[in-house]
């Protein structure tokens, strides 16, 4: 099974969407298998966090704009504005494609995770999320 999420982001910052993963599993039919996730843009990643207190996230956004900072004169790419680039790179350093264990027709995620596809531009978008389950 093969499905495809939309979401909508606000700017940057972690949009939690496990339990639209989670749905797509219960509905797939599938009782052991894998659950593989995947964004189709070069400027977002996904990646599997603290679920119960925002303030990883926040944290998490923090150290990403120190790491990777905006109007580095080393950038070449930077006809789409200040945070192209470093969304490029962000990505880049995190991922794009997540796989999680599925058992007795559920995600195996531990009690405090959860499915964030991580904004890295200024600007809302609506983001493509690939679902396969097998």
């Amino acid at each position: 099974m093969v499905e495809t999420l939309s979401i909508q982001t606000s700017g940057p910052g972690l949009v939690n969407f496990t339990s639209q993963v989670a749905a797509l599993v219960g509905q797939s039919g599938v009782s052991e298998g894998l659950c593989t996730i995947f964004v189709r843009h070069t400027s977002a990643s996904l990646i599997i966090q603290e679920n119960a207190d925002p303030s990883v996230q926040d944290d998490l956004e923090n150290f990403m704009r120190r790491l990777v900072p905006e109007n580095d004169p080393l950038y070449a790419h930077t006809a789409e504005g200040p945070d192209d680039m470093p969304a490029h790179i962000r990505s880049a350093l995190t991922q794009t494609s997540i796989g999680i264990p599925v058992t007795g027709g559920r995600l195996v995620l531990g009690t405090w995770q959860g499915i964030y596809l991580w904004e890295h531009r200024h600007r809302p978008h609506r983001r493509q999320v690939a679902v396969h389950i097998a």
